[in-house]
């Protein structure tokens, strides 16, 4: 007979289990319990917090608590998104565990009636030069690129950190957005007593056994074993699965349809019954599988991939086993909604389990944890940058910026992602946000961002900061921001200082969110990030959706034309603290982190929106990692361009270069222009300034009239290119 530590659960809740039954749960039950109750299912020691979140706005057609958020963006069409990790399974099994993760928030999205129509990611890695990062990095990019590229999506966004923290636990974040019309809108509930419930798709196998349970835990040794936790994906099936899908809601057959992600069948069952306010009751042997002699613990909490749970209109059974047919898929009436409330397990005729559909559903402890400010917090924030030895080769250290890890080109990524497919992509991988086309005039613009050393630093400022970065990319694109997703990375909250982090990360969130007006909409929360050596820093990962009525007017971010003025926005103030200079440079992670000032952003990003609509801007950078000098170089890359500045200021030189200071962006504009872009920012109290033009070939920086730095493009352009690059190839 099982324990309850086998199946992940503690003395306590095992007793409340035995509370609310009556009675002690069989082998089956307390294995679907275990995965219900997991960390991964049942948000237990997250949820209470998460209840915090702005979730509404005027847009938001559904908010968190269904399989993707849905948000109004006008003419009768709404968009579907929702990110989620798979870091435990690509720590393990890099390939199949980013696939896998692409495959399942695929599934989250068109479960909701939408047809996705671009995928984005956030990765993160240990320390470049570790051949287990190589191997991981190497796994996890093709991994994402396969399973996305052969079902036909383009991916369009992202970000690649690298950072000792995550040299044992790998971060992968998979985002998903998709398309529908408002009308054909589907959520996971089970309604209709004696509705069939039919499971439809791929067939079941072991694979993935427990993968819920083991998403819950630390990685240790013994985690490196469980390779059966891991799932096998099947992208070309998935494509089947999808057009299947759309087609069956299309032709009005479904009353509820649920994706088979984690705890599998189980979860796919207690959550549409839980919504329906109804019961559900299976037959196993009606469940077609792939292996012989699966028993009905197996294929209650199997997670094989490319599976739908679909309650059908009583009588339209045969049209759904006509459309399945027609795709190539399997399609088995496997049970009925009913009206006790119950999930039953049945093997034939015979009742194998029972449970309270809500018990396994929303049963498990809701949990707010003791937590306590991080002892290292007082410590690096107390560190003086004062101290540090000015840079005096200012080149130098340039060079060796734009060639780290974190500041070089991404492209030896995103180039082995199919980001052209469907022909809708307007703005490419490599910019601030992407771009995607929607009905040949409107489109949306897609962001995934965090600092997580300004997490780490200061958990409240930091996760805010990375609210406010996701939405600066999505103004420099022209569009308004209008929804989060967001994948909240942390280690092990029974630490009282993990619990820390979550908790000041969810006030950060929420603070600008509520005043940007971007509500959470849907998410997903991953604990555990730790292995016996070491904890990931705290990684709240934005996925930001901007929308822009007239995709003609957008923008991006490399300089178009010799002669075009150069306008810094914004405030720079000696901010190097938690820097990438301060790490690349003098290979430091402390200090204070940048101030933000919320409502000074929001004024910032309405600006820059309103100079884009008017026609008044040719590009537009926020300025970010790296600071001035490389928010500076980087639109200046891709059309071979440079830049004459002068800057007027009382700061160091290299302290006003590398300063990260937020809310700033740089803008070129025809000479006409400036004084209308100015005073447009003067008018919501923003500085503007004009500090050059754009010039041919070399990028030269004055300070109060004395040159500080001059390197040619060509040259500053190949370390850039070169650095990852070199590293992988």
């Amino acid at each position: 007979m099982l324990t309850y530590k086998d199946v992940g659960l503690n003395k306590e809740e095992y007793d409340l289990i035995v509370e609310k039954l009556g009675r002690v749960p069989n082998d089956l039950e307390i294995s679907m319990l275990g995965v219900m109750w997991s960390e991964h299912c049942s948000y237990k020691n997250s949820r209470a917090l998460l209840k915090l979140f702005n979730t509404k706005s005027q847009r938001v057609l559904q908010g968190p608590g269904e399989n993707a958020g849905v948000v109004d963006i006008g003419d009768g069409y709404a968009i579907a998104m929702k990110i989620e990790s798979h870091n435990h399974p690509s720590a393990i099994e890099p390939y199949q565990g980013a696939a896998t993760g692409v495959g399942g928030i695929l599934r989250d999205v068109f479960t909701m009636g939408a047809r996705p129509i671009a995928n984005l990611n956030s990765i993160r890695f240990g320390e470049i030069d570790s051949d287990k990062t190589k191997h991981l990095l190497k796994g996890v990019v093709k991994g994402i690129g396969d399973y996305g590229n052969s079902v036909g999506i383009p991916t369009v966004g992202g970000e690649t950190v690298f950072n000792s923290c995550y040299d044992d636990n790998p971060l992968v974040n998979a985002m998903s957005v998709g398309l529908l019309k408002k009308e054909e809108l589907k959520k996971g509930a089970a309604k209709g007593i004696g509705n069939p419930v039919m499971l439809v798709g791929h067939t079941t196998g072991r694979d993935g056994m427990g993968g819920a349970s083991f998403a819950s835990c630390d990685l240790t040794q013994e985690s490196e074993e469980k390779r059966s936790a891991v799932q096998v994906g099947d992208p070309f099936m998935e494509k089947l699965l999808l057009e299947a899908c759309l087609e069956l809601i299309k032709e009005g057959c479904v009353v509820g349809i649920q994706d088979l992600g984690a705890a599998g069948l189980t979860s796919a069952s207690c959550e549409t019954a839980f919504r329906g306010g109804s019961g559900i009751k299976i037959d196993v042997t009606n469940v077609i599988t792939r292996e012989k002699g699966m028993n009905p613990i197996e294929i209650m909490i199997s997670e094989s991939q490319e599976r739908m749970l679909a309650i059908v209109e009583k009588g339209k059974e045969n049209k759904v086993f006509e459309i399945f047919s027609k795709w190539g898929l399997h399609a088995s009436i496997i049970g009925e909604v009913t009206d006790d409330g119950f999930v039953s397990i049945f093997e034939g005729e015979k009742l194998v389990g029972q449970l309270p559909a809500y018990l396994l559903a929303d049963g498990a402890p809701a949990n707010l944890r003791p937590f306590k400010r991080p002892k290292y917090m007082d410590k690096l924030n107390r560190f003086d940058t004062s101290t540090l030895k000015k840079q005096e080769n200012l080149k130098e250290a340039l060079l060796k910026m734009l060639k780290s890890p974190n500041i070089a080109s991404k492209s030896w990524v995103y180039r082995q992602y199919d980001h052209q497919v469907r022909n809708s992509t307007v703005v490419k991988p490599g910019g601030d946000a992407g771009l995607v086309l929607i009905d040949g005039k409107k489109a949306i613009a897609l962001t995934t961002d965090c600092n997580a050393r300004y997490c780490y630093l200061n958990p409240y400022e930091g996760a805010k900061i990375s609210v406010l970065e996701a939405a600066r990319n999505i103004a420099s694109t022209g569009a308004t921001p209008i929804a989060i997703t967001d994948c909240l990375n942390f280690a092990s909250p029974e630490n009282e200082e993990i619990y820390y982090q979550f908790r000041n990360s969810i006030l950060g969130i929420n603070e600008a969110s509520r005043i940007l007006n971007t509500p959470v909409i849907s998410g997903n929360v991953s604990f555990y990030n730790q292995s016996e050596k070491t904890a990931i820093y705290p990684t709240p990962v934005i996925g930001m959706l901007g929308l822009l009525e007239d995709a003609n007017k957008h923008t991006t971010i490399h300089f178009k034309e010799e002669g075009d003025a150069i306008i810094l926005v914004g405030e720079t103030k000696d901010e190097i603290g938690g820097s990438e200079y301060l790490k690349v440079v003098y290979g430091v992670e402390a200090g204070r982190v940048p101030e933000a000032h919320t409502e000074i952003e929001k004024n910032t990003i309405e600006g820059v929106i309103k100079c884009i609509d008017k026609g008044l801007v040719k590009s537009c950078h926020d300025i970010s990692d790296g600071g001035f000098i490389v928010a500076l170089l980087e639109c200046c890359f891709k059309n071979s361009l440079g830049a004459k500045i002068n800057i007027e200021t009382e700061l160091e030189d290299d302290r006003f270069l590398f300063s990260e200071s937020q809310g700033r962006f740089i803008i070129s504009c025809q000479e006409k222009n400036v004084d209308e872009i100015i005073l447009n920012f003067k008018k919501l109290g923003i500085m503007a300034k004009k500090i050059g033009k754009v010039e041919k070939d070399i990028v030269s920086v004055s300070f109060n009239g004395k040159e500080s730095l001059n390197v040619a493009v060509t040259e500053a352009k190949n370390e850039w290119e070169s650095g990852l690059i070199c590293l992988m190839e």
